[in-house]
């Protein structure tokens, strides 16, 4: 049960979570590790509903990352088959549930079936309340260097000057243009590493390294990541 306690806390603006530790989670259950990563999708749907609960306004998740390509084809494609199934009934309840979608990632590697699924997704949700950002075929060092050659690329076509670049107009070549930078960013499964993601955004955020596998993490997790933030002195480099 979450803490109520923690409903009295305001929550960040944006939290971001690393989903991590399907695998390991099927493994000590002696489970294919797709069964991981369905175990994985239901705690995504609970943290969601719990997160627009609670008034968080962004909801940023690492669904699948640019180096996640090295895995088995079966687990890969258990993972698209998982995606498409879970944008299948986001569509049907969009306007039940009133969660806008965004992606941050190179979607021209999925299958047309699966990239037309997900601009559906983003275009017709994007007046709703909450927004729910997917980082799928995503790295953070990927996204910095498509940025500064979408850069080059307009200094060549005579839209700016090399030294008309600067942090937000950096910030606006990158997927999360116009998504404030995340306040709280999450990794459970015990690793504490940032594993290339939202490298850019995540300068000042505040980091939590939980012991917890992805598929366990529940709301009370959510709580007790959230009571951390607030202890924490966020400076921003002043005194």
């Amino acid at each position: 049960m979450a803490n109520t306690e923690t409903k009295l806390l305001p929550p960040p603006e944006h939290i971001a979570i690393i989903m991590d530790g399907n695998g390991r989670w099927a493994k000590k259950r002696g489970l294919p590790r797709t069964a991981g990563h369905a175990a994985g999708a239901e705690a995504f749907r609970r943290i969601a509903n719990y997160c627009r609960t609670l008034g968080v306004r962004y909801l940023t998740v690492y669904a699948f990352s640019t180096e996640n390509w090295k895995r088995s084809q079966d687990e890969v494609e258990g993972i698209m088959r998982l995606l498409r199934k879970y944008l299948e009934e986001a569509l049907r309840d969009m306007e039940k549930n009133r969660v806008s979608f965004r992606f941050f990632g190179d979607l021209s590697r999925l299958s047309p079936k699966l990239q037309k699924m997900c601009l559906d997704a983003q275009s017709r949700s994007q007046d709703y309340d909450v927004q729910v950002n997917f980082c799928l075929n995503y790295g953070g060092r990927d996204e910095i260097v498509r940025a500064a050659r979408c850069f080059a690329q307009d200094v060549l076509e005579g839209k700016h000057a090399p030294e008309d670049l600067t942090e937000d107009l950096m910030s606006s070549y990158l997927y999360s243009a116009d998504v404030p930078d995340p306040e709280l960013i999450i990794r459970p499964s015990g690793e504490m590493r940032t594993s290339n993601f939202l490298l850019w955004q995540s300068a000042y955020s505040e980091y939590v390294f939980m012991d917890v596998l992805w598929p366990d993490f529940g709301p009370e997790d959510l709580d007790r990541a959230i009571e951390e933030y607030h202890r924490r002195n966020r400076r921003f480099g002043g005194t």
